[in-house]
């Protein structure tokens, strides 16, 4: 039997109740994937890691392969050998007698690991701060929907309803207590789960949408890990959303008339002194921030698709409904893209709110801190602050379909700067050929308007 390393041992003396353990990373579009091993097994994955097909993140929502830069079919769809992460081992509270740890796939040809990979993406984006003498302090904001597991009889989902009290489930009730308290065991779960498994979460409130909710995380100096936690948070409210008999929806706009769900990014950066650049009461706080946003607007709607990476995704920008529809910043204003909310100077930060709940926090984070070097690295100016409602009419260079965002993202030489020469048009091949495939059946709304 291969030797447990240290914290194994130790976890699996401390919980005699795990039986499996799931070694585990998170795709293209933020699903987990990986093996499930038997407790017997834990050795052998640690000592010989987990072998799988290197092309996993670039699989699509249904798992399907579509061949791009012939990774899958025309490469023989080779494995790849990934290993634990150290300090990621915990307990999955909402299954019984099962632990989870992440896993790293390892590339033999390059130590920067796979050019497709978003987490690996990440990492080399976070790298580009160094010679800057700067660290990125980031946090993520998820918001989701409790949506009722049965489906209505075109197959539409349903907002789930609160069983003691029987409330409307589309009346938003936002920041209402008595809408937490309905919930309060299924968010207490949530908060019980994040908490063991190591996932830094803070303080949930009722959103607008009748069963939407929002988690808060904690700040990080890691960029690559903050991401994780966004991942992990999302995983933890899923599974124990379905411990519940409810489905826990992280889809950006999944129900008509209510309002969709974001992934908010904050971020500040600290010099090698630990001071927060961004602090406007220092020599340079205001010229940096303002460089910081300039290259965020500069950036935006080239990392669009990103940021909204599917049909529905686009549903979520209207105006009017504090989600942006242009490039504008302000202090304390819910209506603008890139916020700053209100902080003691030490704390500024800014607020990144163009993305959906439903995009991978790599590549969002990864976009958002390619922007924020672009412009400190090109001095971008971010312009006059908005006041007032900035949300009321939509930039007309933002693409409003998927499929202009996509064109954005393949032309971007920007994003193709920070991201990976090939990313870009890899990216934007997966996401038509899952747009071509979603399309080619026919959808029951056709029935109403056509036949």
């Amino acid at each position: 039997m291969a030797a447990y390393p240290a914290e194994v041992a130790e976890f699996l003396e401390a919980h005699p109740e795990i039986n499996f353990v799931d070694a585990l990373m998170f795709d293209l579009v933020g699903t987990a994937v990986g093996k499930r091993y038997p407790r017997r097994d834990i050795g052998k994955l640690y000592s010989s890691g987990c072998a799988f097909c290197a092309g996993i993140t670039t699989l699509d929502s249904l798992g399907t392969s579509w061949d791009v830069f012939g990774i899958g079919f025309s490469d023989g769809d080779p494995d790849t050998v990934a290993r634990p992460i150290p300090g990621t081992l915990v307990p999955v509270p909402w299954a019984k007698g099962l632990a989870q740890c992440m896993i790293a796939p390892e590339n033999p040809e390059d130590p920067k690991g796979y050019w497709f990979d978003p987490r690996a993406i990440l990492a080399q984006v976070v790298k580009r701060f160094e010679p800057l003498g700067l660290r990125p302090v980031v946090a993520c904001e998820l918001e989701f929907f409790l949506v009722d597991p049965e489906r209505g009889p075109m197959g539409e989902i349903r907002a789930a309803t609160p069983g003691f009290s029987g409330r409307d489930s589309a009346a938003p009730r936002v920041l209402n207590f008595d809408k937490l308290d309905e919930w309060a065991e299924l968010l207490s779960d949530i908060d019980k789960a994040c908490r063991l498994q190591g996932v830094p979460v803070g303080a949930a409130s009722a959103e607008y949408g009748g069963s939407q909710f929002e988690v808060n995380l904690g700040h990080v100096t890691d960029p690559v890990l903050a991401a994780d936690h966004a991942l992990l948070l999302r995983r933890a409210c899923q599974g124990v959303a379905r411990k519940h008999g409810l489905l826990a929806s992280f889809m950006s706009k999944p129900l008509t008339g209510q309002s969709g769900s974001g992934l908010h990014v904050h971020v500040s950066l600290l010099n090698d002194d630990g001071q927060n650049v961004f602090d406007e009461t220092s020599a340079q706080g205001a010229e940096t921030l303002s460089n910081a946003i300039g290259g965020l607007q500069a950036t935006a709607w080239d990392a669009l698709a990103l940021f909204a990476p599917n049909l529905g995704a686009y549903r979520r920008f209207e105006p009017d409904q504090f989600v942006p529809v242009n490039t504008s910043w302000g202090p304390n204003n819910r209506s603008v893209a890139f916020r700053i909310p209100t902080s003691a100077p030490e704390d500024r930060r800014i607020e990144h709110r163009i993305a959906g709940a439903d995009a991978n926090p790599y590549l969002v984070m990864a976009a958002v801190l390619a922007g924020i070097h672009h412009g400190l690295s090109n001095k971008l100016d971010a312009g006059e602050a908005s006041s007032g409602n900035a949300g009321d009419s939509m930039d007309p260079d933002m693409p409003t379909k998927l499929w202009s965002a996509l064109d954005r993202l393949e032309a971007s030489e920007i994003m193709a700067t920070y991201l990976g020469a090939q990313y870009p048009k890899a990216y934007a091949d997966i996401k038509r050929a899952e747009l071509d495939a979603f399309l080619a059946e026919v959808l029951p709304r056709e029935y109403d308007w056509y036949v």
